[in-house]
């Protein structure tokens, strides 16, 4: 795996080779950069289930001024911060060995806001959806910010989620990258 486009163009990254973790393919994350085109440049990015942390580190490398790592996996933490070193962006990031719930939880008591949320779940139990509800009762996204919630094909997904709206999903075989905005 490697970082796509940006100032750490190329690098090659480590992945966490079991059957639980599903990285983000090149052509999602590159697809998903598209998207979000100049929102990235500045902002403050939320990778939610990191895995290996590829889109994080694709966030700060097209210019994102911060962002931060949450995962439960202790392997994937280790590739994670061994990552961020290799590609000089640990000054940059912070890395939390957590669950989503109480990570979501410690980020309202420390009245942590973001601009982007990448939220990539194991698919079909649920969390996704459950994530940006609390990020919606927690009020973490920036009033002009987007959530991107990966999801598989087949996952039911609602078009409103507390106080976010779906305006777009895009399919890349068997990923959907749903993408949420507040309402209104």
């Amino acid at each position: 795996m490697r970082i796509i486009a940006g100032k750490r163009k190329g690098l090659i990254i480590k992945t966490i080779d079991e059957d639980s973790i599903r990285p983000t393919k090149d052509m999602v994350r590159e697809a998903l950069f598209s998207i979000l085109t100049n929102d990235t440049y500045g902002s403050k990015f939320l990778d939610l289930f990191a895995g290996s942390g590829a889109v994080g580190m694709e966030a700060l490398s097209r210019g994102a001024s911060a962002a931060l790592f949450v995962d439960l996996n202790p392997k994937c933490i280790q590739v994670i911060k061994e990552n961020l070193e290799k590609a000089h962006m640990q000054e940059d990031a912070e890395v939390w060995k957590s669950d989503y719930q109480t990570a979501l939880e410690k980020m309202n008591d420390k009245n942590l806001r973001f601009n982007l949320i990448y939220i990539d779940p194991p698919y079909h139990h649920g969390y996704g959806i459950d994530a940006i509800q609390k990020i919606s009762d927690y009020d973490l996204l920036m009033d002009d910010g987007k959530i991107i919630f990966e999801s598989d094909t087949d996952e039911e997904v609602p078009e409103e989620i507390g106080k976010f709206e779906r305006y777009n999903y895009k399919r890349y075989g068997r990923n959907r990258l749903n993408l949420f905005r507040r309402k209104g």
